[in-house]
């Protein structure tokens, strides 16, 4: 684990293949186009010297005269009358809820902008998701339906309620089922709507399926323990986590909650105490987990099964056969997490991201065993996001076929798009007689069925939600609903006949319901935005499931998957199941590892995409189940060999238009096994012609060699705090070619916690969000152009394990390009931004001071003065600085559903909109910083530690930005930045940063 290990961002540098040598040498990956320049000038190349100097000159003149004269007009309309609450210029704050998380909405002038956690709440109230942080942009998505439809034509409600009301009555009495087909509803009120409309029509039933299924974990807890849920994960309890392909940090059930609760094991305060857990991951693709693991191995998906009953066995002592595998790392690997496990009873865990009944039963007597029921496995506040059951969803369908469904509703639901047999989806549909979609768009379902009711956004709405037993949060709009939407329950609630509006309907349900006995009125709770009365703690379950049915099940399933090739479906982070593929910001958010946007892709390890002929750029068909699709291939570090990793959740075609088309639908490629959807099975692949270039950003400048990572192991930082962190001024003398300055105010400053840091880039949404960073789309992304302020750069290196069971790092390049294969790969996440530097190379360089230097220590940009030399970004080492190489926010080329006024109202008002020609990178959110000020002001008092907090920082859950004062020795950022595992980037080249990172510690078997 030495610092002196070999970093590279991606194969391109590590190969220094020709595309990336020449794209390093020069500030830009490409010329700059001055054809495209002269020709909106009405000039060409070929215009003689004297005319081409004489309209250059002309240019400038006219655009300084525009810049004066001919500023757009926007006519502010004031309220005729005001509305209390609102008060121009100040913003206003809601508790609602997003996918169950408790959330606060900011608000200006009635328009919502952003959200962030409710830090009031329990569970995670810390940080968001991506795709939490980029809802709002969903509420302006102008591909929504404005009316409800009837035969794909609007129509008023009162003409779809009859239709509805007859189609009902007739289904009734012909004694018909009416079905309502949803994903995971845990909200209380649609559930209670629900039940008003089977009261009023007894045939109604309810069906949920999930698009990424966990019903093998729910069949799994019936049959072990007599409790049919999914459990809640405490890995902040355990100081041992194995996982066997659970992305349990990303997409994996709650990621975020996880996060928050696994990186309290493993930050700067918990390794100050000289305490750290240790996590092994056991995966076929290169998963956000897997890059944040201690120790991870690479396996096959057929191998998956050996690796938990071989534990099963070390631990209990038994003799179940199929624990075999002849991957030698993985034999060695598992002896070795076998001891570990054995060696923390009651403080470990192991979970597997498989779908399968009888992997998941094996799991449970693996955690029955190890005592991790109660405190690390909660089955009494259980989860309740993810209830569909894959069985359900079958009966459906046969009900269907069979003439026995009159009636059918989806509500949340697109099967025709994310069910692995679509076409049997629609053959069932064709059978019933009326079919609604509750859809806010006419998408892949709901364009097939009769009639669509469009409900409103979220945010538009009244409602609620319970992801976890006992635990209620309010949902409340923040808006009136802007087109001619109608919420789902109160629909159903017309149908059943209810006249009460939703707003009563919601308030009537928590105050008979919820808020009995918990002393709470409905006011409060509208304030609070949450309700919590589970229980404190967990209780201790015994394991009553047949271990060696379970492994024999297994054993057969691998055998039915392996093959010289096997694929892997999974969820990316950012997309997830395709419901979000409509929104720009997840679109063009880097994928953790790969750092793709715009689009999937079959991923392959460098050495396999060798033997198969595949290179840079390459397309290969895959094929599994009867289905092919063929993909751009990226040669993925860390990929197991033998192996095809493809991301579900893209490939829609009637979403939008930011989302039509973008890569390709990998759904069919699942399989139905003992009744349960599974994403893994034997496959094969053949490279095919073409070439296609993915939108991958960090791949176009170089680190030189230079120490910008800092690592080490748990058992070195035990040894020596300092022994990493490599404090450069410590050491050697610094020379200043500026007058020192003071800053007897505030001096901003930020630390980033490398060891909490997972690379989930909701920061970086969150960033965008709040600072109207425009999308540019797949083809500027491609051009190196992406707008981003903050960036997570990915960072590979090759290690390995020892005949001593030592972990040894490789440092030469030719071992590294010739090793085997490219298994063995560890990851840093660093998030990367401006690093307000005392000593700022971008400051000295600007002609015009664009970019200067304020007394509290920020980089400041006066985007009114730049003009575009683009001297600072060439000087910046940290090529942090933006240009923007055309007006995205108002150019139709670059039209992805932004670029219209009704979008934009989801600007934030107090950060202004940069035009073409401008510099630009992150300015501390100087505007939040500015709001601080002011409201300490207003209080009369002094800006206290916590009044300022980053957009960035919000938005993660592991706690890994910390920003504040560095004048308070005692805010948190002054002490973060006293730490010993502290460092800054490029220190030795004297530009006084105002970034601290912590060092990178990796708990690994050689402690």
């Amino acid at each position: 684990m030495d610092s002196n290990k070999k970093y590279w961002k991606g194969l391109e540098e590590l190969n220094q293949t020709p595309a990336f040598v020449k794209g390093s040498k020069s500030e830009f990956a490409e010329s700059i186009p001055v054809e495209d320049v002269l020709n909106e000038a009405g000039l060409s190349t070929k215009t003689p010297r004297r005319d081409f100097l004489k309209a250059l000159g002309f240019g400038l003149g006219a655009v300084t005269l525009a810049a004066c004269n001919r500023t757009p007009i926007h006519k502010a309309v004031p309220y005729v009358i005001k509305p209390e609450e609102i008060t121009p210029g100040i913003p206003n704050y809601y508790a609602s809820s997003f996918n169950g998380q408790s959330v606060i909405v900011r608000t200006r002038e009635g328009r919502p902008i952003s959200l962030e956690a409710n830090r009031n709440s329990i569970g995670l109230n810390q940080g968001t998701d991506a795709t939490t942080t980029a809802s709002v942009l969903d509420l302006y998505d102008m591909s929504k339906l404005h009316n409800p439809q009837i035969g794909h034509k609007d129509v008023e409600w009162s003409a779809l309620d009859a239709t509805v009301i007859a189609a009902l009555n007739k289904a009734t009495a012909s004694g018909k089922q009416i079905t309502i087909v949803s994903n995971t509803v845990n909200s209380p009120t649609t559930l209670a709507s629900i039940a008003q409309l089977a009261a009023k029509y007894p045939t109604t039933n309810h069906v949920q399926v999930d698009a990424v299924s966990y019903s093998g974990i729910i069949e799994a807890n019936r049959t072990s323990f007599g409790k049919a849920v999914v459990p809640s994960y405490h890995f902040g309890n355990a100081q041992v986590v194995v996982s066997v392909a659970a992305d349990f940090l990303g997409s994996w059930l709650a990621g975020e909650e996880h996060t928050q609760d696994f990186i309290r094991n493993r930050d700067h305060k918990t390794l100050k105490s000289g305490k750290m857990s240790r996590h092994i991951q056991f995966e076929s693709g290169l998963s956000m987990t897997g890059s944040n693991a201690d120790v991870r191995i690479a396996i096959k998906p057929s191998e998956e099964g050996a690796v938990l009953i071989s534990l099963y066995n070390a631990i209990t002592g038994a003799n179940l056969s199929g624990g075999v595998t002849a991957n030698k790392k993985a034999a060695t690997a598992i002896q070795l997490t076998a001891k570990e496990l054995q060696s923390n009873q009651r403080n470990a865990v192991v979970v597997s991201g498989s779908n399968d009944v009888n992997v998941q039963t094996l799991v449970n007597a693996i955690n029955s065993a190890l005592g991790a029921y109660g405190s690390i496995i909660d089955l009494d506040n259980y989860s309740k996001q993810y209830q569909g059951s894959d069985a359900a969803f079958q009966q459906f369908i046969a009900n269907a076929n069979a003439g026995q469904v009159g009636v059918a509703f989806f509500l949340n639901s697109n099967p025709v798009y994310d069910y692995y047999k679509s076409e049997d989806v629609k053959n069932a549909l064709a059978k019933v007689e009326f079919t609604l979609s509750f859809s806010d768009r006419a998408d892949e379902t709901a364009t097939t069925l009769k009639a669509i009711a469009p409900t409103s956004n979220f945010l538009e709405s009244w409602g609620d939600a319970s992801s976890k037993e006992g635990y209620f949060t309010v949902v409340q709009p923040t808006i009136n609903p802007v087109f001619n939407t109608r919420q789902a329950e109160q629909s159903l609630l017309i149908w059943a006949g209810n006249t009460s509006s939703i707003y009563d309907f919601v308030k009537q349900n928590w105050e008979a319901t919820i808020l009995a006995g918990t002393g709470k009125d409905w006011k409060q709770v509208l304030q609070t935005g949450f309700i919590y009365k589970g229980t404190n703690s967990g209780s201790f379950y015994t394991f009553n499931g047949d271990v060696q049915s379970a492994a024999s099940a297994v054993t057969a399933l691998d055998k039915s998957i392996a093959g010289e090739v096997e694929l892997r479906l999974y969820e990316s982070t950012g997309m997830r199941d395709g419901r979000y593929a409509n929104n720009a910001y997840l679109q063009e958010l880097p994928d953790p590892i790969s750092k793709v946007t715009w689009g999937n892709y079959a991923a392959i390890n460098p050495k396999f995409a060798e033997q198969i002929g595949v290179g840079e750029n390459g397309v290969v068909k895959v094929e599994a189940n009867g289905y092919s699709v063929e993909l751009p291939a990226l040669l993925q570090p860390g990929q197991a060999m033998g192996t095809v990793s493809i991301a579900v959740g893209y490939g829609r075609y009637l979403v939008g238009k930011a989302g039509n088309n973008v890569g390709e639908n990998a759904f069919p490629f699942a399989k139905l096994v003992n009744g349960t959807v599974q994403f893994s099975s034997k496959a094969t692949i053949e490279k095919v012609a073409g070439t296609y270039e993915l939108a991958q950003t960090q791949t176009h400048h170089t680190i030189e060699g230079r120490n910008i990572i800092r690592e080490t192991s748990f058992a070195k930082y035990l040894q020596d705090p300092n022994s990493e962190s490599g404090r450069f001024s410590d050491t050697h003398k610094t020379y200043d070619l500026w007058n020192k300055f003071e800053s007897p105010g505030h001096k901003w400053v930020m630390a980033i916690d490398l060891n909490a840091c997972t690379g989930c880039g909701s920061c970086i949404v969150a960033c965008n969000v709040e600072n109207n960073i425009p999308v540019v789309g797949r083809d500027e992304v491609r051009r190196r152009r992406e707008m981003h302020w903050l960036r997570i750069d990915r960072y590979y290196t090759i290690q390995d394990v020892n005949e001593q069971n030592e972990v040894v790092g490789y440092t030469e390049e030719k071992k590294i390009k010739h090793l085997q294969d490219f298994e063995s790969v560890t990851v840093v996440h660093q998030p990367m931004l401006c690093q307000h530097c005392d000593h700022a190379p971008c400051e000295t360089v600007c002609p015009v001071l664009a970019t200067v230097h304020s007394s509290e220590g920020l980089n400041h940009m006066a985007y009114n003065r730049c003009f575009g030399t683009r001297y600072c970004a060439n000087n910046c080492p940290y090529k942090v600085r933006r240009f923007n190489w055309f007006n995205y926010w108002n150019d139709s080329r670059f039209d992805n559903y932004l670029n219209n006024e009704f979008t934009q109202l989801v600007l934030n008002p107090d950060v202004t909109t940069r035009s073409r020609g401008v510099m630009e990178k992150c300015s501390m959110c100087i505007q939040r910083i500015q709001a601080g000020k002011l409201q300490a002001k207003i209080e009369n008092r002094k800006l206290k530690d916590g009044d300022v907090t980053m957009a960035c920082q919000a938005a993660c859950s592991a706690n890994a930005i910390i920003f504040g004062d560095a004048n308070d020795p005692e805010s948190e950022v002054a002490k973060a930045l006293r730490n010993e595992r502290v460092y800054y980037v490029l220190e030795e080249i004297n530009v006084q940063p105002n970034i601290g990172y912590m060092t990178k510690v990796r708990n690994t078997f050689e402690a």
